[in-house]
């Protein structure tokens, strides 16, 4: 129309004295009253800190029960591997004697605590691969702010790591044959819990730090290996390079090997018979001498749980928070 016309309609309309009452209607719109203030909000989210924090509690409960797959296969599995290292291991835990029944032993615990651990820190990769991209989306939309979403992952994972972990000690403690006290099923529980948990954290916290699953797949297994190396069972600490020891105070393996250690035979004080030694010593002293592992130290192993696993949740928090690796 405009070429059959000759006439520019956008140019006759900067002319017309239409556009000119519309900017200055524009701008009368535009211009605040004397007295306004601007527009303010006290906080970033509509809702408080706890709010947040029930809710995105409440929205990672249903979202784990209605994955029955992931933690069903998890105490399947759980229950499973429990019974197997109880038939290998039926009745060791009360045969310290002689030098193979402790090693025996050790064994088990070793076996007991990498195994099941590191099948938990690889399990839970993917669905926080996937929990994160559904974040990604609600944080841009202003739902809930990073700490407590975090929070509620690491909560609802550890309520059915403590499900995971109750069957797993009682299938392990009564077929090993520890003899049964409270305190030292209580640190066996301990034990096992806190490393579980701090397993299943490392993998969040592999997921939360790398861009894509399979990258956080190849760091999770580099750093496994290392724990393993170092968990003081493949190498005691006396043997150890002195140069390479800070590793294994680093590896929180090894302070669980030597808490469930310590905890359930390291205060035992009848003679371990060994094969050429003319004056045998006590569980106590060879577990000390040969693995560096102290009874009197145990408090401290204790503490050293918690704070890997404050650790790995803040690091898990941070990756959460700062690290944004969507490409749009």
């Amino acid at each position: 129309l405009e070429a059959q016309l000759d006439v520019d309609f956008a140019e006759v309309y900067a002319n017309s004295t239409l556009y000119e009452r519309n900017q200055q209607l524009i701008k009368e719109l535009s211009t605040p009253a004397q007295d306004s203030q601007d527009l303010h909000f006290p906080t970033e989210y509509s809702q408080d800190f706890i709010t947040q924090c029930k809710a995105c509690f409440w929205k990672q409960h249903w979202s784990y029960w209605r994955n029955p797959k992931y933690n069903a296969i998890r105490l399947f599995t759980t229950t499973v591997i429990g019974v197997l290292f109880g038939v290998i291991f039926w009745n060791k835990g009360d045969k310290v004697s002689k030098q193979q029944d402790l090693q025996n032993l050790l064994g088990a615990m070793y076996a007991a605590t990498l195994f099941l651990g590191a099948g938990n820190a690889s399990s839970v990769q993917s669905i926080v691969a996937v929990e994160k991209t559904v974040f990604y989306r609600e944080r841009a939309a202003g739902m809930y702010s990073a700490l407590p979403y975090a929070f509620a992952q690491v909560a609802i994972e550890v309520i059915y790591v403590f499900v995971q972990t109750l069957i797993y000690s009682l299938i392990l403690f009564s077929m090993i044959g520890f003899p049964w006290s409270a305190a030292k099923f209580l640190y066996f529980f301990y034990f096992m819990f806190m490393c579980f948990t701090y397993f299943t954290m490392y993998g969040m916290m592999t997921v939360a730090m790398t861009p894509a699953p399979e990258i956080a797949a190849i760091a999770m297994s580099f750093f496994l290996g290392l724990w393993n190396l170092f968990s003081g069972f493949l190498i005691p600490r006396p043997q150890i390079p002195i140069w390479w020891r800070w590793y294994y105070w680093a590896s929180p393996v090894a302070w669980t090997l030597y808490g469930q250690v310590i905890s359930q035979v390291g205060d035992r004080t009848n003679e371990l018979q060994i094969p050429g030694l003319p004056i045998n010593p006590t569980v106590q002293k060879y577990l000390q001498e040969s693995y560096g592992w102290e009874y009197g130290f145990l408090k401290w192993v204790v503490l050293a749980h918690i704070g890997f696993v404050l650790a790995f949740f803040f690091v898990f928090a941070y990756g959460i928070k700062y690290l944004n690796f969507q490409r749009r």
